[in-house]
């Protein structure tokens, strides 16, 4: 298992993989004490991919990724990858292009467990009434990325 990290505004981002790809995204409020440096390609790519998100270059992620979790799982954070920048769904609407409204507490279970936050981008999930609800990461960071990513977006005037 390997590591890089990257500096982020919402703190130290911990990016772990392996040689099949990224595994898992954390942050934390404190730098790492030793760098990573023979981790491979894609772990650097991923820091160079992450530093152009949060510099406003970057509205879609190309990483290699090892998603580690059940079929299940799997399927839920494939269908949140489709939930285009800038754009929220409910945890509803997702269980629906799941295949059935009932699986929504399931999918919002499995929203919770996704490793790779913002690649995967489990913050554009909200309530069915609009509230932001639920974030491993904590509110304050879903209503960050939010904003980022609606203020990231140009609106023409003429």
């Amino acid at each position: 298992m390997y590591q890089l990290t990257t500096e982020t505004p919402l703190g130290w981002l911990f990016i772990n993989g392996d040689a099949q790809g990224i595994t898992r995204l954390h942050l934390q409020s404190h730098p790492p004490v030793v760098p990573d440096t023979e981790a491979p390609d894609h772990l650097h790519q991923a820091v160079v991919q992450f530093q152009e998100y949060f510099g406003k270059s970057r509205k879609e992620f190309d990483l290699k990724l090892h998603l580690m979790g059940t079929e299940f799982q799997k399927k839920v954070w494939t269908e949140l990858s489709q939930i285009p920048f800038g754009k929220t769904i409910s945890y509803q609407q997702l269980a629906l292009r799941l295949g059935h409204v009932k699986w929504t507490r399931a999918v919002a279970l499995a929203n919770a467990k996704n490793p790779l936050w913002v690649v995967i981008p489990c913050h554009r999930v909200i309530g069915s009434n609009g509230t932001l609800t639920g974030y491993a990461g904590g509110l304050w960071r879903k209503k960050w990325l939010l904003d980022w990513e609606n203020n990231s977006q140009q609106t023409a005037l003429f």
